[in-house]
């Protein structure tokens, strides 16, 4: 599902040239769980963001699908974007001003999804997430663990081919935390791709693989479960 080849992104300023990535070379397979992990700045979040077509690499190559991606425009990334990838943040990253039921609507509105439709999608995933008696709540009035519930219902009501998660529990309890990890393989039990960025691991022990990152290189990958 994903190749980088030499992938590589490099952040300048007028003074500074910090290389984020460093010729990393990463497959995924469709099905997998893939815990990335490793020290702060080395590289986890940047990968994400370019594997989630968020941005585009300095140098080197990204296939998605079999299909060469690394020079596609912006608006080339959103349409390839918006239907096959789902979005999980540590910070939820929720509207405040939607109720639970418009802010999972909200990838559904943007592939232009019928009204009637985008309803029976919504309540559907919600009461898959356990939080469809919250549907008409404002997401403060949710706790931790509800808002991130909400969260991976809105980046799986498209169904996507793939989910990213970057730090899905790290503004959690361990209660909840454990409960959002076994939400998320449900999913990949069901057949969704997961790529996971993490500092916890207990988290990354859910995966199937750990990739182990530093300084912008791949250091080690370790298999923790057989496909």
């Amino acid at each position: 599902m994903i190749k980088t080849l030499e992938l590589t992104k490099i952040f300048r300023t007028d003074e500074v040239e910090t290389t984020a990535l460093n010729k990393v070379n990463l497959e995924i397979s469709h099905g997998e769980f893939v815990a990335i992990m490793g020290p702060s700045g080395c590289g986890k979040s940047t990968l994400l963001n370019i594997v989630g077509l968020l941005d585009n690499p300095s140098a080197g190559e990204l296939w998605f699908n079999d299909i060469e991606v690394s020079g596609f425009s912006e608006r080339q990334r959103t349409n390839l974007r918006k239907s096959n990838i789902g979005f999980v943040f540590q910070s939820f990253n929720l509207i405040d001003e939607l109720t639970v039921h418009e802010n999972v609507e909200l990838p559904l509105l943007y592939l232009n999804v019928p009204s009637s439709e985008r309803r029976k999608k919504v309540a559907a995933v919600l009461d898959k997430m356990k939080i469809g008696h919250r549907s008409k709540h404002f997401p403060q009035q949710l706790s931790g663990g509800q808002q991130q519930r909400v969260a991976i219902a809105r980046a799986v009501v498209t169904r996507p081919k793939l989910i990213l998660a970057d730090e899905p529990t790290g503004n959690l309890d361990s209660a909840n935390g454990e409960e959002v990890m076994n939400l998320l393989g449900e999913l990949n039990s069901e057949g969704t791709t997961i790529v996971m960025v993490t500092h916890s691991p207990s988290d990354a022990d859910k995966a199937h693989r750990i990739v182990q990152l530093f300084d912008g290189h791949i250091v080690t990958e370790n298999v923790k479960k057989l496909l």
